[in-house]
């Protein structure tokens, strides 16, 4: 800060404005939200139907679907609500969508690989069992 009055001013008034974050992060504006938005419904209700209708014989292949869309549906959030581009905070955010893309497919990845081998190793019922269960 400089010691006169004027480019005090001038250093809050930019701090006020946003002139001084050290980026170049462009803040949303309402086309970008309402793109994000509608893609982010769609996202939504695409997995939903595909459950809920049982168009697709294989509950693999659903399953597979929906998490694909679901991964697809976090890139977007990052983009489109996030505002992660190469253009801002001088590249980390590219980092970030990165990072965030390995953890994603490692947490898809092991829950498929849990829930399959729950159900392999899980102990058939019947319903004879059930019904005298406690």
């Amino acid at each position: 800060m400089s010691s006169h009055p004027h480019a005090a001013a001038q250093d809050a008034a930019d701090t006020h404005h946003g002139h001084s974050h050290g980026h170049e992060a462009g803040h949303g504006t309402f086309r970008g939200y309402m793109t994000g938005f509608v893609l982010s419904v769609i996202l939504t209700a695409i997995p939903f139907w595909l459950v809920m209708s049982g168009i697709i014989e294989s509950k693999a292949l659903t399953a597979v679907l929906v998490m694909g869309l679901g991964a697809v549906q976090i890139i977007v959030h990052m983009v489109y609500f996030l505002h992660m581009n190469p253009r801002s905070e001088g590249g980390w955010t590219v980092m970030a969508l990165i990072f965030t893309l390995v953890l994603v497919g490692i947490l898809l990845s092991g829950s498929l690989w849990v829930m399959h081998h729950l159900n392999y190793n899980m102990m058939p019922m019947s319903p004879e069992v059930m019904k005298n269960m406690p």
